[in-house]
């Protein structure tokens, strides 16, 4: 049990530093003074801070609140942390580690900041997906490990046909 305890904390704790580091330097080196950077003909680093849930919804009602959601967050990881380290299945573990990670992030700037720091912002002609982050990439890969791992996990229970 204590290699999987370090196994998922150290995947976490890089999934956070990664992210972490990322928005550091957009905030202190690249958005000096905050404006639009195209990158290619579909995206964008453009910085925004999100004081809502995923999209921004609830926004405006949060706005006040962003220690409320942060500590809603954190137990969240908590319960997602105990999960990884209850499950035998390896993309199961490691996806519940990333969220865990990408989770920890947005909130640590919640805690610090009021609002998620993002800046990813990839658009087609004028229409633009909501602006989001390395933590918020790093939780939809971890959400895809997971049910990947249900997936495969699915067929290896099931018993073989007979003929």
């Amino acid at each position: 049990m204590s290699r999987q305890v370090f196994s998922v904390a150290a995947m976490a704790i890089l999934a956070l530093a990664l992210d972490q580091v990322t928005k550091w330097f957009v905030l202190s080196e690249i958005m000096q003074p905050p404006r639009v950077i195209p990158v290619t003909d579909f995206f964008n680093l453009t910085l925004g801070f999100n004081t809502g849930v995923s999209f921004g919804l609830l926004g405006e009602i949060l706005r006040d609140y962003p220690y409320v959601l942060a500590a809603f967050t954190d137990a969240v990881v908590v319960m997602l942390f105990i999960w990884a380290l209850w499950t035998q299945h390896p993309w199961e573990r490691n996806g519940l580690a990333l969220i865990c990670g990408g989770a920890l992030g947005n909130t640590v700037d919640r805690w610090r900041q009021g609002a998620v720091t993002d800046f990813l912002d990839f658009h087609w002609l004028d229409w633009h997906w909501p602006t989001f982050n390395v933590a918020d990439v790093l939780i939809f890969a971890g959400v895809a490990c997971v049910l990947l791992g249900a997936v495969s996990g699915r067929k290896s229970d099931q018993p073989a046909e007979k003929s």
